[in-house]
Formats: C-alpha cells, sequence, structure tokens
C-alpha cells in the first residue's frame, strides 16, 4: 500500500510518538511534488527512445509494402511479360531473393509481439452496510480506546483534507466495535472482493472458468497459505495446468506490474484468456497505535477489487474493449530513501502498521519523472519530441538555465487514469502535466467515491470514464500507478471500439450524481 499523499496535511516525522508535542500539523501547506519536467535525466530519454528502436522494423516494413504495392498496381501486362523474362534468365537471383524474403518473413512473423486485448474487466462494489460516513469512522476510532486525542484529531484532519467522500466502504470486522481483525475476517474479506468481482466478469463475457489458462492475482498485504490466488482456482475449479501467479507486498502499483506478467505469459502461451485480479485487504492490517506516520492509511484505505480479462486470441478483437499498447515499469528500490518511504513495521508499543515517510512525495516525484520521461518517445507526436529533445540537447551543451520543453501529454492521450491515491498527488500531477479538470476527474470522483482502493483504483477510474459515454474508438488511456519499492508504472491502453459502461458497474447508479463539488476546511 502508499498512501499517496493526505491533502494538505505536513507530517513531522522527527518526533512522532502519542506525547502531546510529539507531531506538528501545519495546516495550509502541502509537500508537493517536485517540478519533474524541468529537471530531466538524459539517461531516461535514451531508454525512452531505445524502446521504441526495437520496434523500427516494423516501422520500416510496412512503408515498404505499402510502396511496393502501389508500383505493382501501377504495372501493365508488357511490363509484368518483361519481369518474367528477366527473372527466368536470373535464377540465382530469384532463389536468393525469395529465400531472403522467406527467411525474413519468418523471423518477423515468429518474433514479433502478439497483440494483447482487454476483453472486459469488472469492479466489486460493496454492499451499502458497509459504507462509512466521517463520524462514524471517528467514533468508531474513538470507542477501540486504543486512540489517543492527539491521535484521533490527526485523524479527523485527514479525512477531511484527503479527499475521500461520506459512501467509501470498509469491511465487516472493521464496523464491530471493538473491530475483529481476525484470520477468518481476512479471508472473508478476500473472498467477497475477488470472487464478487470475478463472477461478474465471467457473467458479462460468458467466459467458462475452465478457459482461463493464465491467472495473475495481487495483494499486498495479505498473504495467506493457501494463497489468493489457490482461492479462486478452489472457488472456481479452474484447470490443472493454469498457470498462476501470487503477488504480495508490491503496493498500490502491482496492478499494472500484473498486467505486465500476463502480457508476457500471453506471448508465450498461444490462444489463451489471462485474469488479472487487483485487490487489497484491509481487515487484518488496521494499524490501532498513535504512531501519526502509520495512521495516515487508516484514513484513506477502503474495500475494492477488479478483475480484468485478457486474451491474445485474433478473434477477440471484435469484442474486445482495448488493446495493450504499452507498458513501462520504473523501480527505485536501489535508493534508500525510496527503499524505506513507505515500510510495514511495528511501532514502539508493538502494534504493526504501514509508516509512509515524510519524503514520500518527493520520492514520487522522482519515481513520476523517470517513468514519464520514458514513456514519452512511445506515445508523444513527433513534434513535441523534437521541441522537447532539442531543447534538452541545448540546456546540456550550451546553457544550463534554459528550461526543457514541457510536452504536451494531452496530444498523446485522451483519458488519464491517474492512481487515487490520495488528493495532493492528483493536485501535482494535475499541475506539473498542465492537466485539465476534465482530464483529472476520474481520479478525484473515484477518490471521492470509493477512497484508495489500492491497485484497483486505476480500473474504478476507467469505469467512471466509460459510464460518462466518453470513451470513443482510438482513444487513448494513460494509466499510471504508484507504490511501496519505490515504483511508478505505466500502462497505455487503445479503445477498439466506443465503450459504454458494463452491466452492473461500480458507477451504474450513481454516475448521474457525479462530479461533484469537493469542498475541504
Amino acid at each position: 500500500m502508499v498512501g499517496g499523499g493526505g491533502g494538505e496535511t505536513q507530517i513531522d516525522n522527527n518526533n512522532n510518538t502519542s506525547g502531546g508535542g510529539g507531531i506538528q500539523i501545519q495546516e495550509r501547506r502541502r509537500l508537493p511534488l517536485p517540478d519533474f519536467l524541468q529537471s530531466v535525466n538524459l539517461k531516461y530519454v535514451k531508454l525512452g527512445y531505445h524502446y521504441l528502436m526495437t520496434h523500427l522494423l516494423t516501422l520500416c516494413l510496412i512503408p515498404l509494402i505499402f510502396i511496393s504495392l502501389i508500383e505493382a498496381s501501377q504495372m501493365n501486362p508488357e511490363d509484368v511479360h518483361q519481369l518474367w523474362i528477366h527473372l527466368q534468365y536470373n535464377l540465382v537471383s530469384v532463389i536468393t531473393c525469395s529465400a531472403v524474403l522467406v527467411f525474413g518473413s519468418t523471423v518477423y512473423i515468429m518474433t514479433r509481439p502478439r497483440p494483447i486485448y482487454l476483453v472486459d474487466y469488472s469492479c466489486y462494489r460493496p454492499p451499502e452496510h458497509l459504507q462509512v460516513k466521517y463520524h462514524q469512522f471517528m467514533e468508531h476510532s474513538r470507542l477501540t480506546g486504543d486512540f489517543d486525542e492527539s491521535s484521533l484529531e490527526f485523524q479527523r484532519k485527514i479525512l477531511e483534507r484527503a479527499g475521500l467522500g461520506e459512501e467509501t466502504y470498509l469491511p465487516e470486522a472493521m464496523h464491530s466495535i471493538p473491530p475483529k481483525p481476525s484470520m477468518a475476517a481476512a479471508r472473508e474479506e478476500a473472498e467477497q472482493v475477488m470472487f464478487g468481482a470475478l463472477d461478474s466478469l465471467f457473467k458479462n463475457t460468458g467466459i467458462k472458468p475452465k478457459d482461463i489458462g493464465v491467472l495473475v492475482v495481487n495483494c499486498s498485504l495479505f498473504n495467506p497459505t493457501p494463497s489468493l490466488s489457490a482461492m479462486i482456482v478452489n472457488k472456481y475449479k479452474l484447470r490443472g495446468n493454469i498457470r498462476s501467479f501470487n503477488l504480495g507486498g508490491m503496493g498500490c502499483s502491482a496492478g499494472v506490474i500484473a498486467i505486465d506478467l500476463a502480457r508476457d505469459m500471453l506471448q508465450v502461451h498461444r490462444n489463451t484468456y489471462a485474469v488479472v485480479v487487483s485487490t487489497e485487504n484491509i481487515t487484518q492490517n488496521w494499524y490501532f497505535g498513535n504512531k501519526k506516520s502509520m495512521l495516515i492509511p487508516n484514513c484513506l484505505f477502503r474495500v475494492g477489487c477488479s478483475a480484468v480479462l485478457l486474451s491474445n486470441k485474433s478473434v477477440n478483437k471484435r469484442r474486445a474493449k482495448y488493446k495493450l499498447v504499452h507498458v513501462v515499469r520504473t523501480h527505485r528500490g536501489s535508493d534508500d530513501k525510496a527503499f524505506n518511504c513507505v515500510y510495514q513495521e511495528q511501532d514502539d508499543a508493538g502494534k504493526v502498521g504501514v509508516s509512509l515517510s515524510k519524503d514520500l512525495m518527493a520520492i514520487a516525484g522522482g519515481a513520476l519523472k523517470t517513468n514519464i520521461t520514458t514513456l514519452g518517445p512511445l506515445v508523444l507526436p513527433i513534434s513535441e519530441q523534437l521541441l522537447f529533445f532539442s531543447t534538452l540537447v541545448m540546456k546540456k551543451l550550451f546553457n544550463d538555465k534554459v528550461k526543457p520543453y514541457i510536452p504536451d501529454f494531452k496530444l498523446a492521450f485522451d483519458h488519464f487514469c491517474i492512481h487515487a491515491g490520495g488528493r495532493a498527488v492528483i493536485d501535482e500531477l494535475e499541475k506539473n502535466l498542465q492537466l485539465l479538470p476534465l482530464h483529472v476527474e476520474a481520479s478525484r470522483m473515484t477518490l471521492h467515491r470509493f477512497g484508495n482502493t489500492s491497485s484497483s483504483s486505476i480500473w474504478y477510474e476507467l469505469a467512471y470514464i466509460e459510464a460518462k459515454g466518453r470513451m470513443r474508438k482510438g482513444n487513448r488511456v494513460w494509466q499510471i500507478a504508484f507504490g511501496s519499492g519505490f515504483k511508478c508504472n505505466s500502462a497505455v491502453w487503445e479503445a477498439l471500439r466506443n465503450v459504454k459502461q458494463s452491466p452492473k458497474g461500480p458507477w451504474e447508479d450513481c454516475v448521474d450524481r457525479y462530479p461533484v463539488q469537493i469542498a475541504f476546511s
């Protein structure tokens, strides 16, 4: 999990025990993301262009074939006769050219990546009785008896500023007084959200569970034995030779990592389906102590799950919603600060929780800078790349005061799904990427309606865009998420048709109420 920033609250971690003067909450101040497009590391630009060059063969062959077809269409019968006579007297050349052509075509067909289609996906919507309003959250926190007054006030301020609404969900165990965070309750939560999302996915697509060849499940903080993936195999009686994976401890960006893993598996195993289930478990990961940096996840994280059906079958292109275009992953774990900024640990009283460093926003900015600089050459129009690259060269070679040109990512993407980790991150990305309020609307409204659902949040955001009727054929979607480690990952999708909201989608009966104006105290 990763907190993603708690609105306008700045935490001083130098003294974060339960004492009265330990934590200073500085109002109206925020630790912003660095202006990561104003200082660019050239090696990340090189990496992006390296990715681009891997597709150079395809880019060159397509125009060559097109030109050859045009030339062939302009030949008359006499030209064809003369060409035949010429070939009869150059048998060696014909055989050599044919062999080269056959060999080249074979290599191209065997090595080119198979297109990966997103057939459909579903997002779990919990029952209404699991909703938690502000006053309920605060009253339950008070009645547990585990939090002192300073901690209660801190949680109240986080709730007011984080961007969450009054309709988010907590698991059944956390509605009890006192809460009952048992292993059985955690398993029950996992089953409810995963099976709920998968039941909806199988119903909407008509795919039989036995048809699934690859299963990838990601949940950062709850990894029981047998695994979550094994629970799904057992529930749906999936086939015995299924390739199943269970990803743990990878934070809110694990959803994109799971998509990348499923893509790699579909490149190897032909003619099959892959299912990716992304969730987080709250029941056993609630923090009952008074260390302020470990209280933020309590205020932000809520129940959620997504299930995504991918396919490499060409016949699915007609029914699929999207095609996967790019996945770019950035890992900053080699840096000690980045590695420790989201850290599960025990406090001085021995209570377990996830601690968020005061450097989190700055570290997130560095990871984002790396990721989007690598992604840029893959997605930006040539005109934007030339402007960006020319100013970058001028800055490096001639004048260090020259500011790099900020590419307009709105020319590359039609929709943005920024992980709904917290209000502050969404605000800063909107500012740094020069996005319009419409571009971050899905992220803000998902945070408001469902809270931070961890790795599944980007799918609730995509569902919002679909529910609003904004997804058109050819539109490109940028999903960007970040998480512990520290990681920042991007996935780019292209819509294959005009996409409408799936039946029983998470926004089905409430999308008309959005967008809403969010007031902050």
